[in-house]
C-alpha cells in the first residue's frame, strides 16, 4: 500500500517534490520519483513495504528495457498465479513484488489493457508510462477500494491518491462545486466523480484513462458490477450455503499474502468475525482489534460492542487489543479528521478506524482485514429490513401512504426508536427507483434549500443529489429484483465514495494497510447469484452468511442485534461540539463563506438545541463543509510536514 502521484503536462519538479511529500503519511518506508522531460511526464510514489520489502520492490518501477514506469498503490493477490503464467511465456523477474508483475503483464498484454485488468483480483489504483506509445495509462480497481483523484485542465493532466497531494500538481484550485456540497450535506458524501472543487474529479471504480500530451484521449469502463450481466440464480440452499463457505474461506487466506505481520478489524459483528475465523485457519497467532466505546453510543440506540469482540476473540483464541474511545478526544480530533479526508464527509466512524490503526501500528502491524462490504453484499443494513417490508403497504392506496408518511414526521425524534420508525416510513409513498434512492437521503432538498443562500440556489438549479445514483440505476435491466437493485447502489456508491475512501484515508495516515475480503471479486460475483430471499429473509438480514457460519462462531454472536461503528454524536451537537457550532457557523463565519443564511442555520441550532428537530448530522454537515473550505480554500497552502511543531495533519493524527 502506497502513495502515488504524477501529471502529463508543463510542471515545476518542486511540484512534484510537494505532492510527494504531501504522501509521505501513505509510505513511511520508501519514497521515489521519475521525469521523462521529453513528453513532460512525471511520477511520484511513496511506499509502504509490505511484499517484497528489498529494494527490487522500489517504486517507481522502470522496466529493464527502459520503456515502460509505473507507481502502483494497492495489492495484486492474484499475483503468484499471474507470475507463474508469465513465466511460462519466457518472463524473467528480478525481484518479487506483485507491482513487478502488475508491470510485466502490461508489457505481455498492452494491446489489450482492459483484458490485462480484467485479469487482476486485488485492490489497486495505478499509473503506467508507456514511452512506446507516449501515453499514461491511469486505473483504479474494480469495487474502488483505493482512491485516485485527478484534475485535466487544458493540456495538462494530474492525479493523486489524496486531494492534498494534488493541489500542487495543478495550476489552480478553482471554485467550490456547489452540487457536490449538496450531495455532501444530502447523503454524508458525494455519489459519483463530483468532489468539493470543481477541478477535482474522483476516478470511477472500474475505470481506466488514456492520458497523451496532458489530455485525456480515451476513457475506459473494464469493470462493471455483475448486477449489469445477471448470471443464472443458485437456488439449492445447501448449495448455496457450501460455495458461500468455501469463496469467502478462499478469499480471506488470498488476502493473507504478505512480507509483514496480518492483524484485523474484529468488531463482534458477523462480518468481522467472520473474516477472522478465515484468518486464523492460516494464521493461529492473529493480533485483533476492537474499541471500547465505555457505553458512549447507548443514546444512539446501539448495542456495546465491545462483549461480543471478546466472546469471539474467546471463542477462536485470538487475541484482543481494546482502544478505549474518549468521546471528548474524538470531538477534538474532528477537524483534523476532514482534513486527512480530503472531503467533508460527515461521519464520526473514520475516527474509529484511525484510533484502531494507529494502535494495530504500534504493535508492529502494517496489515488489517477488515469484515467492510458484508453489509453491502449480503445485507445488514435497516433500509435492506424496511425495502422488503414495503410488499406489507405497497397494496395501500398511495394518498394512505402519504399520510403515514407525514405521521411519520410528527414522531418525537429523541428516541433512537422513533427516529427508526420514521426514517422507515420516510419516502414510503414513493414508488420504483425513486423509492430506492430516497433511502440513502439523511436530508431533504426542501430543507436544505431554506439553509442556502441565494446566490447558492440559483447555482444549484435543479441538480438533484441523488442524480447519479438514478442514472446509475437506469442502465441496469429492469428486471433485476428491487434488492439487488439496492445492493448495487451500495457497492457502487457507499462504499466507494464513503466507506472505502474513509477507511483508506485514516488508515494510511497512521501507516496502515486495510484489506476487504468480502470485496473479493469472485466473491462479488457469486453474491450477485444468491436469490435475494436468501440474503434478507424477513427481518432476518445476511440469512445466507449466518447460516454459513453457523459451525464456525457462536450463535449469539450471529444473531445478536446490528451495532454501529460511529460516536454520541447528538451529545456531541448539544455538548462537546458546541462552542464548535457557535465559531465555524457564526454569523460572520457564514456570511462571509456566503453558502448558508445565517439566520436559518441559527434556527437549525436552536431547535437542535431544545430537541424540537433532530438536526444532528445536518449541523455535522455544516461544520465538515466549512472546517474544509479554511483548509482547502482560504489557507494559501496545505500543510504536509510531518513534525509535531508544525502542526500538520499528518503529525496531530498519526
Amino acid at each position: 500500500m502506497c502513495g502515488i502521484g504524477g501529471i502529463s503536462g508543463q510542471f515545476n519538479i518542486n511540484d512534484l517534490h510537494a505532492s510527494r511529500l504531501a504522501l509521505a503519511h501513505r509510505g513511511p518506508d520508501d519514497s521515489g520519483w521519475f521525469v521523462e522531460p521529453t513528453y513532460n511526464v512525471g511520477l511520484t510514489h511513496t511506499r509502504l513495504s509490505i511484499l517484497d520489502l528489498s529494494p527490487l520492490g522500489h517504486q517507481p518501477m522502470v522496466s529493464p528495457d527502459g520503456r515502460f514506469v509505473i507507481v502502483f498503490n494497492g495489492e495484486i493477490y492474484n499475483f503468484r498465479e499471474l507470475r507463474a503464467a508469465l513465466e511460462a511465456r519466457g518472463v524473467q523477474f528480478r525481484g518479487s513484488s506483485d507491482t513487478e508483475v502488475l508491470l510485466q503483464l502490461y508489457i505481455a498484454e498492452r494491446e489489450d489493457p482492459a483484458r490485462m485488468l480484467r485479469s487482476l483480483n486485488g485492490i489497486f489504483a495505478f499509473a503506467l508510462w508507456d514511452s512506446s506509445k507516449q501515453m499514461l495509462l491511469v486505473a483504479r480497481d474494480a469495487l474502488g477500494v483505493k482512491p485516485l483523484y485527478y484534475c485535466s485542465e487544458g493540456q495538462s493532466f494530474a492525479f493523486a491518491s489524496e486531494i492534498k497531494a494534488l493541489l500542487p500538481l495543478i495550476q489552480r484550485r478553482g471554485q467550490l462545486d456547489l452540487v457536490a456540497i449538496h450531495h455532501y450535506l444530502s447523503l454524508l458524501w458525494s455519489p459519483g466523480e463530483r468532489t468539493p472543487l470543481e477541478a477535482v474529479r474522483k476516478l470511477g471504480p472500474g475505470e481506466a484513462l488514456w492520458v497523451q500530451d496532458g489530455a485525456i484521449v480515451n476513457r475506459l469502463t473494464w469493470y462493471r458490477l455483475p448486477v449489469f450481466c445477471p448470471q443464472p440464480l443458485i437456488h439449492d440452499v445447501p448449495e448455496v450455503i457450501q460455495q458461500l463457505t468455501t469463496k469467502l474461506r478462499r478469499a480471506v487466506h488470498r488476502q493473507l499474502v504478505a512480507d509483514v505481520p496480518v492483524g484485523a478489524f474484529l468488531s463482534g459483528g458477523l462480518d468481522s468475525s467472520s473474516v477472522v475465523a478465515f484468518a486464523r485457519e492460516q494464521n493461529a497467532d492473529i493480533r485483533c482489534f476492537t474499541i471500547d466505546s465505555g457505553g458512549g453510543n447507548s443514546g444512539e440506540g446501539f448495542v456495546d460492542d465491545l462483549p461480543y469482540a471478546r466472546r469471539v476473540a474467546k471463542h477462536l483464541g485470538v487475541s484482543l487489543e481494546i482502544v478505549p474511545i474518549d468521546s471528548v478526544r474524538m470531538a477534538q480530533d474532528l477537524e483534523a479528521m476532514v482534513v486527512q479526508l480530503d472531503e467533508p464527509l460527515a461521519d464520526p466512524a473514520p475516527l474509529n478506524v484511525l484510533y484502531i490503526s494507529r494502535l494495530a501500528r504500534e504493535h508492529g502491524l502494517k496489515v488489517l482485514l477488515s469484515g467492510a462490504g458484508g453489509d453491502d453484499l449480503f445485507t445488514g443494513y435497516r433500509r435492506h429490513r424496511a425495502l422488503m417490508l414495503d410488499r406489507r403497504w405497497n397494496w395501500l392506496p398511495q394518498p394512505v401512504r402519504a399520510i403515514a408518511e407525514q405521521f411519520g414526521q410528527m414522531l418525537d425524534n429523541r428516541h433512537a426508536s422513533a427516529r427508526r420508525l420514521r426514517k422507515l416510513l420516510d419516502g414510503i409513498a414513493l414508488s420504483g427507483d425513486d423509492h430506492l434512492v430516497n433511502f440513502f437521503l439523511w436530508a431533504k432538498r426542501s430543507d436544505l434549500l431554506q439553509l442556502y443562500t441565494a446566490d447558492f440556489r440559483a447555482a444549484l438549479g435543479s441538480a438533484a443529489a441523488e442524480a447519479p445514483m438514478r442514472a446509475f440505476l437506469a442502465e441496469m435491466p429492469p428486471t433485476v429484483h428491487p434488492l439487488e437493485r439496492m445492493l448495487a447502489l451500495e457497492q457502487r456508491f457507499f462504499l466507494a465514495d464513503h466507506n472505502l475512501t474513509y477507511t483508506d484515508k485514516m488508515s494510511m495516515v497512521a501507516g496502515v494497510e486495510v484489506r476487504v475480503p468480502f470485496l473479493d471479486l469472485d466473491l462479488v460475483e457469486f453474491a450477485s447469484r444468491i436469490p435475494p430471499e436468501l440474503k434478507q429473509r424477513g427481518s432476518v438480514g445476511k440469512w445466507v452468511l449466518k447460516k454459513a457460519m453457523e459451525p464456525l462462531l457462536p450463535k449469539d454472536v450471529i444473531y445478536r442485534p446490528k451495532s454501529g461503528f460511529g460516536a454520541p454524536l447528538r451529545r456531541w451537537m448539544r455538548v462537546e461540539l458546541r462552542p464548535m457550532l457557535g465559531d465555524l457557523l457564526s454569523e460572520t463565519s457564514l456570511r462571509r463563506r456566503a453558502l448558508f443564511d445565517a439566520v436559518a442555520v441559527h434556527k437549525l441550532i436552536a431547535a437542535n438545541d431544545v430537541g424540537k428537530v433532530d438536526a444532528s448530522y445536518t449541523l455535522l454537515s455544516l461544520l465538515c463543509i466549512e472546517i474544509w473550505c479554511r483548509h482547502f480554500i482560504d489557507q494559501p497552502s496545505i500543510p504536509v510536514s510531518r513534525s509535531p511543531e508544525q502542526g500538520s495533519v499528518s503529525s496531530v493524527l498519526a
